[in-house]
């Protein structure tokens, strides 16, 4: 005498949960992107072989290929007399501090010494002592 199993078993592997798995791993990763730097300014920084990391950064200041100043964000762009307050309202009387400057690489100097120029002279009038890095890429 036979005995007949009630439930029989299915080889069938279900896809259904494993598609609702993929689509929300996808809308997830779609959104986490779009966060990640939304205000970016487009600069090639020259390279260098200095691994040294940036210790802090209170402000950075961009400077792109068409020699625009920007100070912490993409839509808050300075006039090149306007660096010194700016750059002095965003230091909020700290007494150290560094501003980082992501200068494009096809900047002439002149323009990496204006913002050189504004923290000096902040250092000098306020006596601070804030430090300008140069960011760069590593090789």
């Amino acid at each position: 005498m036979a005995i007949k199993l009630r439930n029989k078993r299915s080889l069938e592997f279900s896809t259904a949960s494993m598609s609702d798995l993929v689509f929300l791993l996808l809308v997830f990763f779609i959104l986490t992107s779009t966060l990640v730097s939304p205000n970016v300014i487009p600069l090639l920084l020259p390279n260098s072989n200095s691994p040294s990391p940036i210790e802090t950064q209170n402000v950075t200041v961009y400077i792109n290929d068409q020699f625009q100043y920007f100070v912490e964000e993409a839509d808050n762009q300075v006039a090149e007399d306007g660096l010194f307050a700016e750059i002095s309202q965003r230091m909020n009387g700290l007494q150290k501090g560094n501003v980082v400057l992501r200068a494009d690489k096809s900047v002439p100097v002149q323009y990496v010494v204006v913002v050189i120029d504004a923290v000096n002279q902040l250092n000098s009038q306020n006596n601070t002592n804030y430090k300008v890095i140069l960011a760069t890429e590593q090789k």
